[in-house]
């Protein structure tokens, strides 16, 4: 696996829907200290989805950030992303390593401890725990609670990204709970600033983190 791949080192996981300004919007939350990089986009067709992803995965690139796309493996390999994420209810962690390769990130989202233990079969790079709150992006999805979090990461053989309501100020709390690896959608795609946002959320992380370190 390339450096970029591993992300056992990674913290600060943007989450992101296509937007008009989707490579400016992407560099700016690189530039603030987001170092990995998902398009989820539930609307677009196929095409269009395609011609953003690679916009988008440009922009990772050029700063040395993994880029990985949602759900689709096939439109992840044809836009030479770094890898995909898929939900329990999408193509399966085998299709999507079938697809892309033995070095690329396959990341998986897990809710629960029955997802959990289906989860240490998979060849996975990663898994997503959550969210721990409930959140507008999953829609109709009861929160997990910190439980699960503190569950997943003291578990998993992989880094777990956890999802749900990550602020700079919820993250002492997720730290304590046994954290490391943090994903965000609103707190970054509703910012005025991304990129003071994003430096929020950073030096909220390395401030929580550093007893650990």
């Amino acid at each position: 696996m390339s450096a970029r791949r591993d992300l056992s080192g990674r913290r600060l996981y943007l989450c992101t829907p296509d937007r008009p300004d989707l490579p400016d919007f992407v560099a700016a939350c690189i530039a603030g200290g987001v170092d990995v990089v998902q398009l989820r986009d539930k609307q677009l067709e196929a095409r269009a989805l395609l011609t953003r992803a690679r916009l988008a995965g440009d922009v990772c690139r050029a700063h040395d950030v993994p880029f990985v796309l949602n759900d689709r493996p096939d439109l992840a390999l044809e836009a030479g992303a770094d890898g995909v994420h898929v939900g329990q209810d999408d193509a399966p962690v085998s299709l999507a390593r079938h697809i892309l390769g033995p070095d690329a990130i396959v990341g998986l989202s897990t809710h629960g401890p029955d997802d959990l233990a289906a989860a240490a079969s998979e060849d996975v790079t990663y898994i997503s725990a959550g969210p721990v709150e409930p959140t507008p992006t999953k829609p109709g999805r009861p929160g997990t609670g910190l439980g699960y979090a503190t569950l997943a990461t003291g578990r998993s053989a992989v880094p777990v990204f956890v999802t749900g309501g990550v602020t700079p100020g919820r993250i002492p709390e997720l730290a304590a709970a046994g954290v490391r690896h943090f994903v965000v959608v609103r707190f970054l795609t509703e910012a005025p600033d991304p990129a003071a946002a994003a430096r929020a959320l950073r030096d909220a992380i390395e401030t929580a983190l550093a007893p650990a370190a």
